[in-house]
């Protein structure tokens, strides 16, 4: 531990270690499955563990994609508006709560969260990183100075409309813990902001942060739902624009969506007002950039069992475009979440997600 330690949230269950883990049927489609090494741990799915639904994983670490989505799942173009909607809309999906007491227990939990963090670590609020009114952010720095650190940018969801900086530092106490630093990134929703706005943004953050923090030893990007798209497009980046060449070691996509058009047609456009052509050219899965072993970061995309089908689907495509690019990356896949707690849990210490993100992170 560095410096003084956090009060997490509310305590879990010890992480769970199996030595292998079966080919899994995963909703429609089957997939296979590999144990996801980290150091010197192996972690899977242990059924006679004494595990709850809550704390029970499956990691998917697919070396060949045996299942055809297109037969399987359908083509999301042959959706009906009122399927696509349901498909797009993951509170619907949650069996714990109906769909509107899901999103307000999510608003508890990471406005709760980030009220912990803020008053157990050493807190920049409203750095700004550009001269918007959004382009801001709040770092969360561990007790203890050290001349070097990992540093964890988190962009927050909400479907590039809602929520903000300040209801996303609930992530902070397990790694400032750690003697990693933690910054929430703002960025201007809609209406008043535009994707492909949003998109600059978040990338003028990571620059921001680069040049303004000179102990940084590595940066890693953590993002949810549409903040896992943004923190996706800041990987196909030309960094030459922005003068630096940030030493991106990671990032962790949690839930997100990968493949914009099938928003145009749903109410989440209704604000956005994206074209097809904003969404093709803001699209992670159109615009990965190929890259060689030595210069790929590390990517972990993580999806709930519980989000829907088509989140699904889009993770594993983009799980495989990146591959196919020779990207490092893994999919988690976690049993027993939804769209929503697979983000907040990470307030846990011992939460599997934030294990996995400190033993990346702790690999260097």
């Amino acid at each position: 531990m560095i410096g003084e330690s956090c009060v997490p949230v509310e305590s879990g269950t010890e992480v769970k270690k199996k030595k292998k883990i079966r080919e899994k049927c995963w909703g429609n489609y089957t997939v296979g499955t590999e144990v996801l090494q980290l150091g010197n741990s192996v972690y899977g799915p242990s059924p006679n563990a004494g595990m709850t639904n809550e704390d029970s994983f499956l990691v998917h670490q697919e070396k060949e994609y045996s299942h055809n989505l297109a037969i399987t799942m359908g083509k999301w173009q042959e959706m009906t508006k009122e399927e696509l909607e349901t498909e797009y809309s993951p509170s619907r999906w949650s069996p714990r709560l109906d769909k509107d007491a899901v999103i307000e227990a999510h608003m508890k939990a990471i406005t709760e969260g980030t009220l912990n963090a803020q008053a157990f670590t050493q807190t920049l609020l409203n750095v700004p990183y550009g001269s918007n009114e959004g382009e801001k952010l709040d770092v969360y720095l561990p007790k203890k100075h050290v001349e070097t650190f990992p540093l964890v940018l988190y962009i927050h969801g909400g479907y590039w409309q809602s929520l903000s900086k300040e209801v996303s530092g609930f992530a902070a106490c397990p790694l400032v813990n750690q003697g990693i630093a933690f910054a929430a990134v703002g960025y201007d929703v809609a209406p008043k902001g535009q994707l492909e706005v949003m998109v600059e943004q978040v990338r003028h953050s990571v620059a921001f942060a680069v040049q303004q923090y000179t102990g940084i030893s590595g940066v890693y990007l953590l993002g949810h739902s549409a903040g896992a798209h943004l923190a996706a497009m800041i990987l196909s980046t030309d960094w030459a624009k922005f003068g630096v060449e940030p030493n991106i070691k990671g990032a962790f996509l949690v839930s997100g969506i990968y493949d914009l058009e099938p928003i145009i047609h749903t109410y989440v456009n209704d604000l956005l007002h994206m074209s097809r052509a904003v969404a093709q050219e803001n699209s992670p899965l159109w615009c990965v950039p190929k890259v060689n072993d030595k210069k790929a970061c590390r990517v972990l995309i993580a999806i709930a069992q519980h989000d829907p089908p088509e989140f699904h689907r889009q993770s594993q495509e983009y799980c495989q475009v990146l591959r196919t690019a020779g990207w490092k990356v893994s999919l988690l896949d976690l049993a027993g979440t939804d769209h929503f707690d697979i983000i907040e849990k990470l307030s846990q210490e011992n939460y599997l997600l934030t294990q996995v993100i400190l033993n990346m992170i702790s690999s260097g």
